[in-house]
């Protein structure tokens, strides 16, 4: 029997990505479907297509009604189909014999934050991330445009169920160290020179009491009194450094 939790069920319909970083990425991938493509003809000249991918030329204008108002679509949009699911004992079973660390969100539902989070984790070499399926953004435009071709890079798994999803983990050989602002030691002060995942919960809220639970420690960053908190994504971008530079 396969080792982990159910991925959640695909998206319905297919995202549609804009922007050089996110549909170059995209093509790139081999574990992506591109189904189509529209794109001005000096933006598609630079591109290397494979001859299977329907091709629309259009005008700035016209792609601009094909994206969200005033999304900087750099004259190319793609429709994709999203990536396939994985597992997280596959994700895990992977990352076996390395000290990579890994990112898990709790209840994280701004794109914009998903995206920048899957960025740094790209940039620091996590293993990948993990979120919930239901309280969770699904692939888009948005989310592919803010990691800047990192949701092609980044293995990304959804669960149906946190709290066993970090006990899993655990059992891999992480140390969970969860991000609270209540916390009485710094990230540098706990996280020790074990295997890390690190949890964030959501802006505002933070992470669910039942998360927290399942994490073996609580850090802070060590910001000043004279701002109350940090964007998700800047404090994963930080932890995600401060575990790259431990000694």
């Amino acid at each position: 029997m396969r080792k982990g939790h159910r991925p959640s069920q695909p998206a319905q319909g297919r995202p549609r990505f804009w922007g050089r970083h996110a549909v170059i990425a995209a093509l790139a991938n081999p574990d992506r479907t591109v189904k189509r493509l529209w794109g001005t003809r000096e933006a598609v000249s630079a591109l290397e297509l494979p001859p299977v991918i329907p091709v629309t030329y259009a005008d700035a204008a016209d792609l601009g009604r094909l994206v969200p108002h005033d999304a900087p679509h750099q004259g190319l949009v793609i429709e994709v189909d999203p990536l396939p699911d994985i597992w997280l004992g596959d994700l895990l079973e992977a990352a076996q014999g390395d000290r990579r660390p890994l990112v898990v969100l709790d209840q994280v539902t701004d794109p914009h934050n998903v995206g920048a989070v899957l960025r740094s984790a790209a940039a620091f070499d996590a293993v990948g991330i993990v979120t919930q399926d239901r309280h969770a953004p699904p692939e888009s435009g948005a989310l592919a445009r803010s990691a800047s071709g990192a949701l092609e890079l980044v293995p990304w798994v959804r669960v149906v169920n946190l709290a066993r999803a970090l006990d899993e983990i655990a059992e891999a050989g992480f140390w969970r160290i969860g991000l609270s602002g209540h916390a009485r030691g710094t990230l540098a002060q706990v996280m020790g020179d074990s295997r890390i995942a690190i949890v964030l919960g959501a802006e505002g809220e933070g992470m669910r009491q039942n998360t927290e639970a399942h994490c073996d420690e609580l850090a802070k960053l060590p910001i000043s009194p004279k701002v109350e908190s940090l964007n998700i994504s800047n404090a994963a971008a930080i932890a995600l450094y401060a575990i790259a530079v431990r000694g």
